[in-house]
């Protein structure tokens, strides 16, 4: 059993259950977890199976509580589901944390549909996963071909849809894509549409047009997928529609722009934190982007210099308003 925290300040590494029972029942085990200082305020929490490969059994998880040691506030809930959902299942769920005086997230059920080649045929060698993330995380690796629904299949395309649940993610980011296969095999994945399951708009859009040669003696591949651009609106949907016939980048339709940041020359103007921005047009907003790679420096933001970024994004029209901030880290 393995156990992913998620603060205001980022989450924390995967911490594993073994050799932390402190007490334990017949039907109650307690364990004793020490946290980095720099989560900031938890707000949510992913409980899985790290390996399926030794066993088949299955984990019936009936209720979970937690205490902060210091504070002594305590948060409970009871799941009553259990792990994995199936043989070859999503092995993973998630919940909010509410604190006291505290507003907590809500779960989502996201739909993902992946367009693809070839896939299908495939499905029973192929392991495949998505990580999703937002302004509010991540889901963790969620497998795709365990439970597909919506299936339709053509002569050189198909489509299928994958259901999962998770604390609302905000925004979305982006998706990364890990492949693996016990026997070698050429898949082909076109593009990845994803959006809450009881909301028409907005589709995140996700363009991938690659084919990945997988082969069983190497590593699993890794692809990270950036958004291609989003759906939000019956009129844009038809454009988009459209524009999915024409080729390359076309369909992308990105825009580069140049930022200049000058710092401050007074006393404790730089910073070490993330700094990001997101640009507000007339048409659309840009995701976020962290501004981190500077043209002229190194180390970005310090005292009286200026950096200068370089980002491209999907049309956004007029740009009227920016929102740029940082995360707090650091001097």
């Amino acid at each position: 059993l393995v156990t992913v925290f998620y603060g205001s300040n980022g989450k924390s590494n995967p911490v594993s259950m073994e050799n932390k029972v402190e007490h334990q029942d017949k039907n109650q085990i307690t364990y004793d977890i020490h946290l980095p200082s720099d989560l900031g305020m938890l707000y949510k929490v992913r409980l899985g199976l790290q390996s399926l490969e030794n066993s088949v059994s299955q984990l019936s998880l009936h209720h979970f509580k937690m205490q902060n040691t210091s504070t002594l506030d305590t948060f409970s809930l009871t799941i009553n589901k259990i792990l994995p959902f199936s043989l070859n299942g999503d092995r993973w769920i998630e919940f909010p944390v509410e604190w006291p005086l505290k507003e907590a997230l809500s779960v989502v059920t996201y739909h993902l549909t992946v367009f693809s080649r070839n896939i299908l045929s495939e499905r029973n060698l192929v392991h495949m996963t998505a990580c999703i993330y937002g302004t509010h995380g991540d889901t963790g690796d969620r497998s795709l071909l365990w439970s597909l629904q919506n299936v339709q299949q053509g002569e050189d395309h198909e489509s299928f849809l994958v259901i999962v649940d998770a604390v609302e993610l905000g925004e979305l980011d982006k998706v990364v894509l890990l492949i693996s296969s016990k026997t070698d095999c050429k898949l082909d994945v076109k593009k990845l549409h994803l959006k809450e399951a009881v909301k028409e708009h907005p589709i995140y859009v996700f363009e991938v047009n690659e084919a990945f040669f997988v082969d069983a003696n190497k590593p699993e591949i890794q692809r990270e997928i950036p958004v291609s651009f989003v759906i939000r609106g019956d009129k844009q949907k038809n454009d988009i529609d459209n524009s999915l016939h024409k080729k390359g980048s076309q369909t992308r339709n990105l825009t580069e722009y140049t930022i200049k940041v000058y710092t401050g020359d007074k006393r404790g103007a730089g910073t070490d934190a993330n700094v990001h921005i997101i640009l507000f047009g007339d048409e659309d907003k840009s995701e976020v982007f962290q501004l981190s790679q500077s043209l002229e420096h190194q180390d970005p933001f310090e005292r009286g210099k200026v950096d200068t970024f370089k980002i491209k994004t999907k049309k956004l029209g007029s740009l009227h308003s920016i929102e740029i901030g940082h995360d707090g880290k650091g001097f």
